[in-house]
């Protein structure tokens, strides 16, 4: 569709570029599509009338004729050239999320190309238990405070750079982003709860790390951070605020 689209806004620069104003030194102008300066004559073909007409040169004001012409010309070049790096720019968008596969997930750019994370198996440790947290299950039934943890205190996953770029594709829309993980004792600390009596509700406390977002397609995202990361423990995580299901892609900048 763009590129119809392109085509006829070509076609149009095209036609407004064929046509030229030829102004007279009275003020007023005649519309043709080309002229010619042959002694003291000018010869012109007339879009009006359809046909080749010719006026004294004494009576054209060839330098405000030229001046326009050349200003039209330059202008229709930027817009020539801004048309064709738009279409450049979605061509290349749409070859960018085609590379990246359909399922839902986290996928590492490296080399230029999406490179699949395998999604983190996260823990709930309360004063009262540990155990798995399953995605999308319902609240375990704990109150007070919690962490969300990792098994380890180090990534297997690592980045090869202090700004890595990541894509997401969500299977619903919720939260997501980068955080610093905090490692313990033979864990990593995701996130920490505080979960209201009565409602359930969960406050959920993290190590944001401010990110750019690039919405490329319906679902699909790239992320990268602002600042370079500091070396350390990481993990892109998505989750739904309150809900108390949250998913983990952990990786690692070792410089």
């Amino acid at each position: 569709m763009f590129r119809f689209v392109f085509a006829f806004l070509l076609l149009a620069v095209s036609a407004l570029a064929a046509t030229i104003k030829l102004y007279l030194t009275d003020g007023s102008h005649h519309l043709v599509r080309e002229y010619q300066v042959r002694g003291d004559r000018v010869r012109y073909y007339s879009v009006e009338r359809s046909e080749w007409e010719e006026i004294p040169l004494k009576l054209v004001d060839l330098k405000r004729t030229q001046a326009e012409r050349a200003e039209r010309e330059e202008a229709i070049r930027q817009e020539t050239r801004a048309l064709a790096e738009e279409e450049k720019f979605e061509r290349e968008q749409r070859q960018e999320v085609e590379r990246v596969p359909q399922e839902a997930g986290v996928y590492l750019v490296a080399g230029g190309e999406p490179k699949a994370i395998a999604p983190a198996e996260s823990k709930i440790n309360s004063s009262k238990r540990r155990s798995v947290l399953k995605v999308l299950s319902p609240l375990p039934v704990v109150t007070g405070k919690a962490n969300i943890e990792l098994d380890g205190e180090r990534s297997a996953s690592l980045v090869s750079s202090d700004r890595p770029e990541f894509y997401i594709r969500l299977a619903a829309e919720e939260r997501f982003g980068i955080v610093r993980v905090t490692p313990q004792k033979g864990v990593r600390v995701v996130q920490k709860w505080t979960i209201i009596p009565v409602t359930r509700e969960i406050v959920e406390e993290q190590q944001d790390v401010e990110v750019f977002r690039k919405q490329l397609d319906e679902g699909l995202y790239k992320l990268w951070p602002v600042e370079p990361l500091k070396p350390g423990e990481y993990a892109v995580i998505q989750y739904t605020q309150g809900k108390g299901n949250v998913q983990i892609w952990d990786f690692a900048w070792r410089p």
